[in-house]
């Protein structure tokens, strides 16, 4: 699941010499409120317009504006978890993909990302998350699995984020094969690993709307 798979080509890019105008058209034809900006096949960051409405210059070129998120871009042939923790940086719904030479290759939204999470085997196949919160020193991805396998059960995915309400911890999400969670639950507990939440799935849960509500408690998002 490497970027370059994911790259939105209904976006096109702006160039310095373009106007305010042209790009607030471009937006409203396809319904974004940023666009990349590219010169002689080099990324420069993103208009947005907001930035351009603040401004107040139609025939302004986009040369003359100061550009934002300069660095919110992925290398091609990272994964897809790249792209996330880009956008989760930048605050940002779109992301530039650029060749490790620097070229510009296209961008990719959060709704192409999460389309790609909503198609992969470990969100669409059943079973259940957990959450377990811990110092980053007491992590280690062998000892939990360790524990959740003997209890039968596999781990799918993992995903690792700050602890927002404590940036000395973080928040192990965890994608597990089984869909009952009690055993599992306890067993780690008793190994010392605090579980602060979990969703269990139903066993006949398939529907799209239901899978993409997985994908944000997994990425808890």
């Amino acid at each position: 699941m490497q970027a370059y798979e994911f790259i939105n080509n209904l976006i096109p890019p702006l160039k310095n010499t373009d106007i305010s105008q042209k790009a607030l058209t471009w937006m409203e034809e396809i319904r974004v409120c940023v666009l990349p900006v590219v010169d002689q096949g080099m990324f420069k960051g993103f208009v947005s317009d907001e930035l351009i409405y603040t401004l107040n210059d139609p025939n302004l070129k986009i040369s003359e504006i100061d550009l934002e998120m300069a660095s919110c871009f992925v290398f091609s042939d990272k994964h897809i978890y790249d792209v996330l923790r880009v956008a989760s940086d930048h605050q940002s719904h779109i992301v530039a993909v650029l060749d490790r030479d620097q070229t510009y290759r296209g961008v990719i939204t959060m709704e192409d990302a999460v389309s790609a999470f909503a198609e992969s085997f470990s969100i669409q196949s059943q079973g259940a998350v957990l959450v377990l919160s811990m110092m980053m020193s007491d992590y280690s991805m062998y000892e939990i699995s360790r524990i959740i396998e003997s209890e039968n059960a596999k781990v799918l995915s993992s995903f690792i984020s700050v602890d927002p309400l404590d940036d000395s911890k973080i928040k192990v999400t965890l994608k597990v094969d089984k869909s009952e969670l009690r055993h599992i639950k306890a067993t780690l507990e008793r190994f010392g690993h605090r579980v602060i939440d979990h969703y269990q799935e139903e066993q006949e849960s398939n529907t799209d709307q239901e899978r993409i509500d997985n994908l944000f408690r997994f990425l808890d998002i």
